[in-house]
């Protein structure tokens, strides 16, 4: 009797739970594929009597939990400036403004584990994903690779620095603007040997020294190319790159940061080698990561709401209606603390 029974769920066919839930077949398919086009009460209906039969269907279900009215995979391309991109304190601000935006949508959120490094990676990643759409994580070296992909697909949103030829959508700050006011800020305290610390192949980065570069000649100020380090998004890569300037004998009275964390690992080696922060030199970081505050001295940093970029990418996503969706540009603002000594 037993085996009889289960032969009877695994021979279940769509025609079968159709019957049994008083629907049409199209109804049925939609349903198990999860389609905004059926209400949820039904799909709830028709989950259950297919659950009833055994029927597989959720092979072709979203990823995530059945229910939701999308579901949405977090991409990081690889290589990135910022090495240790998911334990960035900012990634993880801008990962809860994502989940929360996501949430109040009743969509599903997934990061996953493909970490796109070519054109036929992103491909790979759109045709053969279950989500209703993806947001990646910086462009990497990957901008030519979306600018492609985006006449065939639209379903994706970017994470990162804007490029004037840019066929996709992109969510970020203003990097150029943020650079400069940081480094205006700087020069008005009366500090002429700025140090630009940050990894300038990263776009983001590339452009928040591109805003450095013009404070200095707005300021009047020579531009050193001795004074721009290179530094990888981390503490350590930061706090060794300002040692080694040191011990090269590069002369600075003031730091700009590409980002918090390389300001942090900034301040660390500063102190270390007996130099006083900020009657020595002056310090101003990027993000307003929570650490920024805590650290002592507080650091004065350039502030991008890493909250609303995550609500206004799922926005982005979600609205989508077809044709090319405009990229919009977050506001930064100054925030003077304490390691800059005004």
């Amino acid at each position: 009797m037993q085996d009889a029974r289960e032969r009877q769920k695994k021979s279940a066919r769509l025609e079968d739970i159709a019957r049994e839930a008083g629907v049409s077949i199209s109804t049925v398919s939609r349903a198990l594929n999860d389609s905004p086009a059926v209400k949820r009460r039904t799909k709830q209906q028709i989950w259950k009597i297919a659950r009833a039969h055994d029927y597989d269907f959720r092979s072709t279900m979203p990823n995530g939990p059945i229910g939701a009215d999308a579901t949405i995979a977090v991409i990081v391309p690889t290589p990135q400036a910022r090495e240790t991109r998911v334990a960035d304190p900012f990634f993880l601000e801008l990962l809860a403004g994502i989940a929360e935006a996501a949430r109040e949508r009743n969509a599903d959120l997934v990061i996953s584990h493909l970490s796109p490094r070519s054109s036929e990676d992103i491909e790979y990643a759109m045709s053969t994903g279950r989500a209703t759409g993806m947001i990646f994580i910086g462009q990497s070296s990957l901008h030519h690779a979306f600018n492609a992909f985006a006449e065939r697909d639209n379903r994706f949103v970017v994470w990162g620095a804007e490029f004037a030829d840019a066929a996709y959508c992109t969510i970020g700050s203003d990097n150029v603007a943020g650079g400069r006011r940081a480094t205006s800020h700087l020069a008005r305290l009366g500090r002429d040997r700025v140090l630009f610390l940050g990894d300038t192949e990263a776009p983001e980065a590339e452009q928040r020294h591109r805003g450095y570069r013009l404070a200095l000649e707005e300021a009047g100020l020579a531009i050193d190319d001795q004074l721009t380090v290179p530094a990888h998004f981390d503490v350590h890569s930061a706090e060794a790159a300002t040692r080694s300037a040191i011990d090269r004998g590069i002369e600075f009275d003031a730091v700009f940061a590409a980002s918090d964390l390389i300001a942090i690992g900034a301040i660390r080696a500063l102190i270390s080698s007996g130099r006083d922060v900020p009657r020595d030199v002056s310090v101003v970081g990027y993000d307003n990561i929570p650490a920024s505050r805590l650290v002592t001295p507080r650091l004065t940093t350039i502030d991008q709401d890493a909250n609303l970029a995550g609500r206004m990418l799922v926005s982005k996503l979600i609205d989508t209606t077809g044709g090319r969706v405009a990229s919009q540009r977050l506001e930064t603002s100054l925030l003077i603390r304490d390691s800059c000594g005004g």
